[in-house]
């Protein structure tokens, strides 16, 4: 209703960032931020069911257990199945794992999770995921576009992943390790993550054990956008 308030006046550019700002405390039922619109932020010290984030349209999801927690987040289920389905926009950072079909369909938005379940980044379609950690498997099965960064500490990710219509490329492009490491800096300034605080640390010698995983026909139109850019400069 929040959200349908601030498209009815704003239109499709809302507000700017954070400025409606709520902070929840406790166990989100499904669909905890469903189409949250650009200018508003959801912070949550708890765990969230299903859903969160469906259809997210701009705004902002930080999900984190509560400080008095004696669970290791990274080791933990923070979040249900289905997160981010169908989101368009805006960004979400989630200090735990995720269930299945994390950012399935996901088409804009931006995100990051300390694992995920089963069928990661199915059927997506744009946006970013980073993973900081392991994901299950059938991973970005039909997906057809945007990028996701999985931190594959023993080398096992290619066996979980779809190589169906993705290539598994290593992070080298000085623009994707600028991409990477912002949004690792944001998790970590919004959720106090340890794992991203150990990945920031030791940058150079984490870096490389980063896969790019990048659809294939998106990543040749790209190409091509890029090779025609640069002889109509030249």
């Amino acid at each position: 209703m929040l959200s349908y308030r601030i498209s009815k006046k704003y239109g499709e550019e809302g507000l700017p960032s954070d400025t409606i700002c709520f902070s929840f405390k406790g166990s989100a039922g499904q669909s905890f931020g469903a189409f949250l619109a650009p200018g508003v932020t959801f912070n949550l010290a708890g765990d969230a069911n299903d859903y969160v984030g469906k259809g997210l349209s701009g705004g902002k999801i930080i999900v984190y257990p509560p400080v008095e927690s004696t669970l290791v987040p990274e080791d933990n289920i923070l979040i249900g199945n289905t997160i981010l389905y169908g989101a368009v926009s805006g960004k979400a950072f989630f200090r735990g794992i995720g269930g299945e079909r994390f950012a399935v369909r996901n088409s804009g938005a931006q995100a990051v999770v300390e694992g995920v379940g089963d069928h990661g980044c199915e059927y997506m379609t744009g946006g970013v995921v980073v993973v900081l950690g392991s994901t299950g498997r059938n991973f970005a099965a039909g997906m057809s576009g945007g990028l996701a960064y999985v931190l594959d500490r023993d080398n096992t990710f290619p066996i979980h992943c779809n190589q169906s219509i993705v290539d598994l490329l290593p992070v080298e492009e000085p623009e994707d390790i600028q991409q990477l490491r912002g949004l690792i800096e944001e998790h970590f300034q919004h959720t106090q993550s340890s794992v991203a605080k150990k990945v920031l640390d030791e940058w150079e010698e984490i870096l490389p054990k980063f896969v790019k995983i990048y659809p294939t026909d998106y990543r040749r139109v790209l190409e091509e956008q890029n090779r025609k850019n640069e002889i109509l400069v030249a």
